[in-house]
């Protein structure tokens, strides 16, 4: 029996070869040749069916590229689909839909690479920002907006991903490291408070109630000076000191006495002969014997007469900041140390370059604070003198921790 788009011959159902597809059977005569062929036509409308159908849900649906597969899978299976009918419109009409999705598709990798291109920049322009919370938020948010963007051409997806992720990544590392390093300058500062506590202890313990005094308005001024830990640790250590410091004032309030003065010339050529030598010693390489020698010089600077020549201003404002610069090495010191348990045995160069890295996050915290502490002290100014010279005196020592530590690098830049 004959069909346009097949035939019967030994029992057998066969489809006309297409597209230089060979004859093949498709099935075998069951009841009589005629419904058997009605059978295989039916199918055949049936495929037509739902060619038309995947159209439709192409037409409506706004991911038309997502039915691409879909759309290859079936345009195959008609070169082995058993049915009678005419496959070749058929595979042309799937052919046009496959060239107009392809075009789709390639129209949105285009702009996807686009919408990249720009996340990458968005992600360049973020990854050295140090407002750790906002800018966690900010990536998390440019990684959704990655995820949610379509691919771009497979030879360059690979880079791309690569790309992004490692600008990410490399945020995220930094911001790491820098909580890191914040609970280990919390555990330095706690030394810091603990030897100050000490410091209260063997103050209060000598028999010199004046050098007791003395020594007690230092270590109070480093206490201020400390940096920050949680406050369940502080605390204790802050009752003791306290406690301590009260007793020693109370005990020189008792015991203070009229000292003779020193002639104005005998004194300023003192305070210069002292200054020469903490000068030295801010200049030299930290040791035992340098912060022995500093904090005798400074003990000794406190037991000179109240009253100085105006013209003292300058050596007592000198010799403060290279007071401070010597402890603010051995702080810098103990903080290189603690960081890395090999300092001592990597090379000076490398030496240098961990301590200028150190010294500049210090510096960048400091100026921050002082540019915080002036801002707050234009929004809450008051006519009270007391609260000008209180304002004045901390700006000024924030100041000077600031040109303290910049004096440091800048040694250790020219060394």
């Amino acid at each position: 029996m004959e069909h346009p788009y097949g035939y019967i011959k030994d029992n057998k159902v066969y489809l006309k070869g297409f597209l230089n597809q060979p004859d093949r059977v498709i099935g075998e005569v069951k009841e009589d040749e005629a419904s058997t062929i009605k059978y295989f036509e039916d199918r055949f409308v049936t495929l037509t069916e739902k060619i038309s159908q995947l159209k439709q849900d192409i037409e409506v649906n706004q991911n038309k590229g997502s039915f691409l597969m879909k759309l290859l899978h079936l345009k195959d299976s008609l070169y082995q689909y058993d049915a009678l009918g005419d496959f070749i419109p058929l595979i042309e009409d799937l052919e046009k839909v496959q060239n107009y999705l392809e075009d789709i598709i390639q129209k949105n990798r285009e702009k996807n690479l686009e919408i990249k291109k720009g996340l990458i920049l968005e992600a360049q322009a973020l990854q050295h920002d140090t407002d750790w919370k906002n800018t966690s938020e900010e990536f998390k948010n440019l990684k959704m907006r990655w995820i949610k963007t379509g691919p771009v051409e497979k030879e360059q997806e690979a880079s791309m991903e690569a790309e992004f992720n490692g600008i990410v990544d490399a945020f995220f590392e930094n911001r790491k490291n820098f909580f890191e390093g914040l609970a280990l300058q919390a555990e330095e500062n706690i030394k810091v408070y603990e030897s100050l506590v000490q410091q209260a202890r063997d103050a209060f313990a000598m028999q010199d109630p004046k050098l007791s005094f003395e020594i007690s308005k230092r270590i109070q001024k480093e206490w201020k000076a400390a940096g920050k830990v949680p406050a369940e640790r502080r605390q204790p250590l802050w009752d003791e000191f306290s406690k301590l410091n009260n007793r020693i004032f109370s005990r020189f309030k008792r015991s203070m006495q009229t000292e003779p003065e020193m002639r104005p010339w005998e004194l300023m050529k003192k305070m210069e002969s002292m200054l020469e030598e903490i000068k030295k010693l801010a200049h030299a390489e930290t040791s035992f014997a340098v912060i022995s020698s500093a904090k005798k010089l400074q003990a000794d600077w406190k037991r000179l007469p109240q009253r100085k020549p105006k013209d003292a201003n300058l050596l007592m404002r000198s010799f403060t900041f290279f007071s401070e610069m010597v402890f603010e090495k051995q702080f810098l010191d103990k903080l290189a140390n603690g960081k890395y348990a090999d300092f001592r045995q990597k090379d000076i160069a490398e030496q240098k370059k961990i301590k200028s890295a150190i010294l500049r996050d210090l510096i960048h915290r400091d100026e921050t604070e002082l540019a915080t502490i002036r801002d707050n002290a234009e929004k809450f100014r008051t006519n009270e003198p007391d609260f000008e010279i209180m304002l004045r005196r901390k700006l000024s020592a924030f100041k000077r921790k600031v040109d303290v530590k910049n004096q440091i690098l800048k040694e250790l830049s020219n060394k």
